[in-house]
């Protein structure tokens, strides 16, 4: 014998099955990883006393202004992530939540990601210098080229490290500084031949960028949007593709030329 349910009863019934659901979500650990701005780093100056880049056997020139890289603060891949992280995370401007897979790809544990992401770094200063020459037309082996970035990992400094050796080598090619003396901050991965990457975290590196000074964001074009979503007023996006494309936008926008945006 069926009975029909009064509608208050049968939307209560219809309920429990949710309420059990986001009940047992508020106890169960969520493949995600909470993001927020990280430190960043002048690639023309000193990372913890260090030089970041050293050049031998090259004349190199005095720079003045700042190219920094950007970096995020993640949560470990083996992290419990509640739903009550996730929706605050959700909800705030200084953070941000990303599917695990997106920040850790490769999986293992803490250790092995660690080494991972040097490894990349590592692989990316390599390329970062051929890149640099390659743009500038000068032979690999005619000079030293020296990369340190501590224990920062991932490949993502790339844009700012070939940046970095382009200006001390060569400036914006009539005597001036590439940067035009600002703080110039931005992210992307490179190629030896010069082609840019997209990279994760963006809308987090704007903001680091703008904490630590910067007024202009290169940012590769294809994550215009996500830069522009959270952009800090104040900073001013600039949209690149490859290595040349990122040198011509900085003298543009020294000499008051037309320079791209998002």
């Amino acid at each position: 014998m069926l009975t029909r349910l009064s509608r208050p009863r049968a939307l209560a019934l219809c309920a429990l099955p949710v309420l059990a659901l986001f009940g047992t979500a508020a106890f169960a650990p969520l493949p995600f990883t909470l993001a927020q701005p990280g430190v960043t780093a002048d690639v023309l100056g000193k990372d913890r006393g260090k030089p970041v880049i050293t050049i031998t056997g090259a004349e190199t020139r005095p720079t003045d202004g700042q190219l920094r890289m950007t970096t995020i603060v993640a949560t470990g891949p083996k992290a419990d992530i509640r739903i009550g992280s996730v929706l605050d995370g959700w909800f705030r401007t200084d953070r941000a939540v990303m599917p695990r897979d997106a920040v850790y790809p490769t999986g293992g544990s803490e250790q092995e990601i660690e080494q991972h992401n040097l490894n990349d770094m590592k692989e990316s200063q390599n390329v970062a210098v051929d890149a640099a020459l390659n743009q500038l037309k000068r032979e690999p082996g005619s000079m030293r080229v020296t990369v340190d970035l501590g224990d920062i990992g991932g490949p993502s400094a790339g844009l700012f490290l070939s940046l970095g050796i382009i200006d001390k080598l060569d400036g914006d090619g009539k005597g001036g500084d590439l940067t035009g003396g600002r703080t110039i901050a931005g992210t992307g991965t490179i190629t030896a031949d010069g082609k840019v990457g997209a990279v994760g975290g963006v809308s987090m590196k704007t903001q680091a960028a703008h904490r630590d000074g910067a007024t202009v964001f290169l940012v590769p074009k294809a994550e215009c949007r996500e830069a522009e979503a959270e952009r800090p007023d104040g900073l001013r996006l600039i949209p690149v593709t490859t290595l040349g494309g990122a040198v011509d936008a900085l003298k543009a926008l020294e000499q008051g030329g037309k320079v791209p945006s998002c």
